[in-house]
């Protein structure tokens, strides 16, 4: 199994301080406080799990209490903001166990490097409705797409889990209601709505399996996104309302980690080194005859079919590339099986071999491999074709759909182009719509993509980057952030309020706040 490891060299530089000039340019911690044209009184967030403060994979006390949200609330309450309440998990394990959620991500040491791995012990959280504790102003729903937070019954538990959430069962003031309901019964005098990740992010995420399909960009209320998300919008800032607020738009997925962290030739020459002693010679004899009896064959055939790019031969001084199924190519699994008849393999043999390679490639530069599929690359299938000891995923063996975000090949668009299409047609209705009610407006994906620069941004000399665990910002699942990161956000938010309502609320210190806790 492939580990992600994490060097200590790469630990020593998450401390690096530079002496560069500050990112967070629009500070006004020299300006006597105020709310401007703003109402900061009842300040309530809607939003998803990036709203609630989810890190590490789970949603716990200590990454609720550095979310986003409340880090902007302690600074509303410097310009007359007033109580901000969140739906507190029950311990700082983050799994639920009646509803199979599991517990955070921790780094640990397994077989002598860093490794995220579950946190043991058992969760104490369960789905008891704690809103006699509330109302709660964080409305963050982990899981939550645009059409969720308008749905009545989705803090339902009877509707599990289909259509209710668990984690909305645990704070909605009723059986009946939606989160929106909930929100303006609040009377919010100001709203921040952060939402729309989900829409395409489950289907990223999933490879684009078809599991978690992107939400459709048209579509009526509750199907699709534009009208959706104005009806949302509308329903939160009705014409005629004095109520002020805020929207933020979507990041692209090729800023975050999850989808960064594992390269697309993440296969080390020496996985093809089974030597005792670690010979290279050996490992190099190994290629070869990979090369020789596998991938130049198949090479040769693909070619003589006019495809000879889905398939590149093993490479003995760097990484190699993944081996995958890509549905979109024309499967040419009877043509490959003849000519390996022809060639003199065993027809039982030509016939796997044809039906397991017939709409494989190889990974180019343009394929995204998820995070989570560090734990398939190199494990064992169970099939009848054998190449032991190489029967290995991604190695002689496709990678299934769900393991890679397809990029185009041939030019031909693939399942990133869909996603990065999505979301700007998304990031487009928002921001049409935030013009259109008068709203701030916080150009997320633009400060993500910052984020995930080489240059990052830095605050009081410590440089922030997108950079899984090292960069200072993502959590170990690397989708969502760390206290670090959720300051990051929160000064993205507070300098848009400022803007837009001539507010002087005081950016928050990202450096104060926690990151990836080593053991």
């Amino acid at each position: 199994m492939k580990k992600i490891i994490i060097s200590t060299f790469a630990i020593s530089a998450l401390l690096f301080t530079t002496s560069c000039e500050d990112d967070f340019d629009t500070d006004v911690k020299d300006i006597p406080v105020t709310a401007g044209e703003a109402n900061f009184s009842k300040y309530v967030s809607l939003g998803n799990s990036l709203t609630s403060g989810y890190r590490d994979n789970a949603l716990y006390i200590d990454g609720q209490n550095e979310s986003y949200p409340s880090m902007i609330a302690q600074q509303m309450k410097l310009a007359g903001g007033g109580e901000f309440k969140q739906p507190l998990m029950a311990d700082n394990l983050g799994g639920i166990p009646s509803a199979g959620i599991p517990n955070k991500k921790i780094l640990a040491v397994v077989a002598g490097s860093l490794a995220p791995v579950d946190a043991p012990g058992t969760g104490t959280t369960t789905l008891a409705n704690i809103y006699s504790a509330g109302p709660y102003q964080n409305m963050g729903v982990p899981g939550a797409k645009v059409a969720h937070l308008l749905a009545p019954g989705y803090g339902n538990p009877a509707g599990l889990p289909a259509t209710a959430n668990p984690y909305f069962v645990r704070f909605a003031s009723s059986s009946s209601t939606s989160v929106v309901a909930d929100a303006l019964a609040q009377n919010p005098t100001f709203l921040s709505l952060w939402i729309g990740n989900n829409d395409v992010l489950g289907y990223a995420t999933s490879g684009g399996d078809g599991s978690n399909p992107i939400t459709p960009v048209d579509g009526s209320v509750g199907v699709g996104f534009n009208s959706t998300y104005t009806a949302l919008v509308n329903t939160l800032f009705p014409n005629g309302t004095t109520r002020k607020g805020i929207v933020a738009n979507i990041p692209n997925v090729t800023s975050i980690p999850f989808f960064t962290r594992v390269p697309y030739n993440p296969i080390p020459p020496e996985r093809f080194n089974t030597a005792p002693t670690g010979s290279p010679s050996n490992q190099n004899a190994n290629i070869d005859a990979l090369n020789t009896q596998v991938f130049g064959p198949l090479k040769q055939i693909l070619t003589a079919l006019g495809q000879g790019s889905r398939i590149q031969l093993l490479s003995k001084t760097q990484g190699n590339l993944v081996l995958l199924k890509d549905e979109s190519l024309t499967n040419l699994s009877a043509q490959i099986t003849t000519a390996l008849v022809s060639a003199g393999v065993p027809v039982q043999q030509a016939g796997l071999m044809g039906q397991l390679y017939g709409q494989a490639r190889h990974s180019t530069d343009q394929d995204l491999i998820p995070l989570t599929t560090s734990s398939v690359l190199g494990t064992t299938p169970s099939s009848p074709l054998a190449i032991a000891p190489f029967d290995k995923y991604g190695t002689t063996y496709p990678l299934e759909d769900k393991h890679v975000l397809r990029g185009k090949f041939n030019g031909v668009n693939g399942e990133v182009e869909e996603v990065l299409t999505a979301t700007a047609a998304f990031n487009a209705t928002i921001k049409s719509v935030a013009d259109s009610k008068n709203l701030a407006f916080v150009d997320m994906n633009a400060k993500m993509i910052e984020l995930n620069s080489k240059s990052g941004i830095v605050w009081n000399g410590v440089r922030y980057t997108a950079t899984f665990v090292t960069g200072g910002t993502f959590s170990l699942d690397g989708v969502h952030l760390t206290g670090r990161g959720y300051a990051v956000v929160a000064n993205e938010f507070i300098k848009a309020i400022n803007a837009k309502y001539k507010s002087t609320l005081p950016q928050v210190d990202p450096n104060k706040y926690s990151g990836v806790k080593f053991p």
